[in-house]
């Protein structure tokens, strides 16, 4: 179970750095990627994409250097509230075929948050 944790925690991590780093310090790249990203606030983008990249550090290091490991899953936890948010935000905006990728996200970061309780 613990190396099934660590490849999830490894594909939620390499999947939130991309998308964090591109919101975060790539805004011009996020506004073609994402056209969601072009009507909202630069501020609101640049805020997701810092919540994804420290939501990253939380669900690694913590775990890693068995350094507060509690927050780990308070980590996963935070993440899945992020991508069901922008799930949500999706539906609002009647844009279906983006909330596949939140919704596989979601599950992955509630399966670490309840598999590092």
């Amino acid at each position: 179970m613990n190396m099934a944790l660590w490849i999830v925690q490894g594909i939620l991590g390499v999947g939130f750095i991309f998308s964090g780093w591109m919101k975060a310090f790539q805004y011009e790249k996020a506004k073609k990627s994402w056209p969601w990203a072009n009507e909202v606030s630069r501020g609101l983008v640049f805020f997701i994409g810092i919540m994804e990249l420290v939501g990253v550090i939380g669900l690694i290091v913590p775990q890693a250097t068995n350094i507060a490991p509690g927050l780990t899953p308070l980590a996963a936890i935070g993440l899945a509230i992020v991508v069901l948010l922008g799930a949500i935000f999706h539906i609002a905006r009647k844009e279906y075929k983006q909330i596949g990728v939140n919704i596989v996200f979601l599950v992955l970061a509630v399966f670490v948050a309840i598999g590092r309780i």
